[in-house]
């Protein structure tokens, strides 16, 4: 039987962000919620209701949901690492709780909100914990927060099942976004005796044509952004150390790195359009700052 990756974009939001019973699933297992705290239903919400922030309104969020309690939940899914997603995350979290309230409103209104993001690739390199808490708190004792906005980040490359006296759920949950793919010929027994996850890869076994063509491109944009990622500056580097030999090293290399960087972004840019994507949506996956988009969109044009 062929599987598809549900990391992808479609195939994630297809599993978590249309099954109830599977997103409580999986909330239940990423978030530390216990007892009385564990999500038991859960209402989604579209990205639309958020509120549209000048040169923000493209943020990107998966899967939007709130529960009975009022507490709301962004998941994510990011294929690579950028410096500008965790400050995405913290974004969208902080749109989602400014705005349970009007203004004059009590702040006893207030409700949690969890950023729950998944990540394909490693940003922690001093630590070989694939699990992150960000909580606001008081730094010479950790134990005083302030409620209100937790972030979550799960390394997968570095996730490593070992037994199953951790969260049995979670481990489960994790198997599942780090062994299932197009390339999976043999499926873990456990995933397939567990209802939810069994229930999960039954919706990667099949995509509608529609579905396939969506699924391809967004391989094509992630192959597209690494290649971006990880070469950018290399160009304009090389550049930049040969005018700096002459005119200076440190200012060689600034004017290098900023014209390599922009050509390169230039370029990969007309990559994604020539394969069907709007600008709005490149830049949005390459994660261009706000002040550079115009000066690409007229190189572009």
């Amino acid at each position: 039987m062929k599987y598809y990756d549900p990391r992808a974009d479609i195939l994630f939001k297809k599993i978590f962000g249309r099954n109830e019973d599977l997103t409580i699933s999986f909330l239940n297992a990423m978030l530390p919620l216990e007892g009385d705290g564990l999500v038991k239903t859960i209402k989604y919400l579209q990205p639309e209701v958020l509120p549209v922030i000048p040169d923000l309104k493209d943020s990107i969020v998966d899967v939007l949901c709130v529960d009975v309690k009022g507490r709301t939940f962004v998941v994510e899914m990011q294929m690579f690492w950028t410096s500008y997603f965790k400050q995405r995350i913290l974004f969208n979290a902080a749109k989602m709780y400014v705005t349970q309230i009007e203004r004059g409103e009590n702040y006893d209104a207030l409700m949690p909100v969890y950023g729950l993001n998944l990540v394909n690739d490693i940003f922690d390199t001093t630590s070989e914990d694939y699990y992150h808490r960000y909580t606001m708190c008081e730094p010479s004792n950790p134990e005083k927060t302030i409620d209100g906005i937790e972030l979550f980040f799960f390394e997968l490359p570095k996730f490593q099942p070992r037994t199953f006296s951790q969260k049995k759920m979670q481990v489960l949950w994790l198997k599942f976004l780090t062994e299932i793919n197009e390339k999976t010929i043999d499926v873990d027994p456990e995933l397939l005796k567990n209802p939810e996850i069994s229930k999960a890869l039954d919706i990667c076994t099949y995509l509608t044509q529609e579905e396939l063509l969506g699924y391809d491109r967004y391989w094509d944009a992630i192959s597209t952004a690494k290649t971006l990622a990880s070469g950018k500056y290399k160009d304009g580097l090389d550049a930049g150390l040969a005018k700096g030999r002459a005119e200076g090293r440190a200012e060689g290399e600034k004017l290098g790195i900023e014209k390599g960087r922009t050509e390169q972004l230039v370029e990969s840019i007309k990559k994604f359009i020539a394969k069907g994507f709007d600008f709005n949506e490149v830049v949005t996956t390459l994660e261009v700052p706000a002040d550079q988009i115009p000066e690409l969109r007229r190189l572009i044009s």
